[in-house]
């Protein structure tokens, strides 16, 4: 099998990067959709369209309905052909940039990225996670190349809601843990090949920089400002959890998250939350070491990342059964789920013996 990296073409990170939208885009397309919901086109639509207009370029915004699903990427898809629009930029969250990156697909125009959070990895990414109308997972949706330029406008993220930038950093300490799985195991990653020296680098590099600025960088968005650490979380949030998990593969802790989206209870929870549960999980499946055990235990109680049942909306005293539990361990272990990318053969029931024995080392270090 050949080992694959893959990246966006062109990544741009610093304050007030947003303004400069109009002078790269213009390299792409003449006409854009752009794509965000209420809340960020609130933020973003007069600074994206005063640098598309400084450059000559025209555009048409359009509300996003909040759920990456196939008729919201359909609509949307009919709204650019109906405004012969040639690109698209996406704005906004993890299932805007998704549902971006999917109508753009489908239209085979280019696409530019721009999250105003750092709650996920998916910025960078060659897919996009597709959900029903009612929030489940679906299916990922797998691109040829990953999106042509993505913009990171520090000052625009660290103002956002400090939880899902919290929820960021669940998502990037995934990222090591997967890769080093799957390096293992020899698995195909998302990019289509084994993993390369390279991804499992960044992977690394991504699980350190959490390590040695996520308290700090915390501290800091919570009063709304962006420091070296703020910017250094940003890059391990979206570029080298991005390139990380892309290029050096996907295992349980997201097939786990995958798992807890049949639950409606957890549906409040952001995606990063369930994957920094998902993660303890799967160092409970791999029989960690103490050690390890305790750093990402450590990690996830002082950014305030779940590490209990109760703290993801499962309730011991809220129809709590041993039914409810077992009903995700087997939607985390479905056909074709990345769970199956271990290095050694994972059941339901195993799966539910590890998020049960996760939840007690949560409620342990938590007493």
């Amino acid at each position: 099998m050949l080992q694959i990296i893959q990246s966006p073409s062109k990544y741009i990170q610093g304050p007030n990067a947003l303004q400069k939208i109009g002078c790269y885009g213009k390299l792409l397309a003449d006409h854009y959709l752009v794509i965000a919901d209420k809340v960020v086109m609130n933020i973003a639509k007069d600074i994206i369209e005063n640098s598309l207009k400084t450059e000559s370029v025209q555009s048409h915004f359009e509300l996003f309905n909040g759920e990456c699903s196939k008729n919201e990427i359909h609509r949307l898809g009919d709204v650019l052909k109906a405004n012969n629009c040639r690109g698209v930029i996406g704005v906004g969250g993890g299932k805007a940039l998704d549902t971006a990156k999917a109508v753009a697909y489908y239209n085979k125009v280019p696409v530019l990225i721009v999250p105003t959070i750092a709650s996920n990895d998916a910025p960078t990414s060659a897919l996009s996670v597709i959900y029903t109308e009612k929030g489940e997972f679906e299916e990922y949706l797998m691109y040829p190349t990953n999106p042509d330029m993505v913009f990171m406008d520090t000052i625009i993220v660290a103002k956002a809601p400090v939880r899902l930038f919290v929820a960021g950093m669940g998502d990037a300490l995934s990222t090591y843990f997967e890769g080093r799985a799957c390096s293992m195991s020899r698995a195909k990653t998302m990019a289509g090949g084994q993993s390369t020296l390279a991804a499992m680098g960044l992977a690394k590099l991504c699980y350190e920089t959490l390590l040695e600025e996520g308290y700090k960088a915390k501290l800091a968005v919570e009063n709304g400002v962006s420091t070296s650490a703020v910017e250094r979380i940003i890059e391990a949030n979206t570029y080298l959890s991005g390139i990380g998990f892309e290029s050096s593969g996907l295992a349980a802790a997201h097939a786990i998250h995958n798992g807890f989206t049949v639950l409606e209870e957890c549906h409040h929870m952001y995606h990063g939350e369930k994957v920094a549960f998902g993660t303890l999980t799967q160092l409970v499946l791999e029989n960690a070491s103490e050690e390890e055990l305790e750093t990402v235990l450590d990690f996830c109680d002082r950014l305030g990342l779940p590490i209990t049942l109760a703290q993801i909306g499962v309730k011991e005293g809220d129809g709590f059964t041993e039914k409810k539990i077992m009903e995700v361990a087997k939607a985390s272990c479905a056909e074709g789920e990345t769970i199956h990318n271990m290095p050694f053969k994972v059941t339901p029931e195993r799966v539910y013996a590890a998020i049960l024995t996760a939840d007690a080392l949560g409620k342990a270090w938590r007493a």
